[in-house]
């Protein structure tokens, strides 16, 4: 099974090259009983200014070896918007 490290890396670039475009960042990476499972932020809609591109999570699942299973989109918003917590 890859490292953390590893397993964010393959994450990012195994989506990248499904989806053609880059991905922003990881911004979750916990593992599983089968290997890992990430949530990649990617820039699906650039605009101007930046604060209104659209932007994307993926849900990855990756196996013992480090190799995209699936992946599912999960959320889209605009990259200036701002979670609330607790309501």
């Amino acid at each position: 099974m890859p490292s953390a490290a590893g397993a964010l890396r393959a994450a990012a670039e195994q989506l990248s090259e499904l989806l053609g475009r880059r991905p922003e960042s990881v911004s979750s990476l916990k593992p599983t009983d089968d290997g890992w499972e990430a949530v990649v932020e990617v820039v699906e809609l650039e605009r101007i200014p930046d604060t209104t591109s659209v932007m994307a999570s993926y849900r990855v699942q990756l196996d013992g070896q480090g190799e995209l299973i699936s992946y599912e989109r999960t959320r889209r918003y605009s990259r200036g918007m701002i979670d609330r917590l607790g309501g």
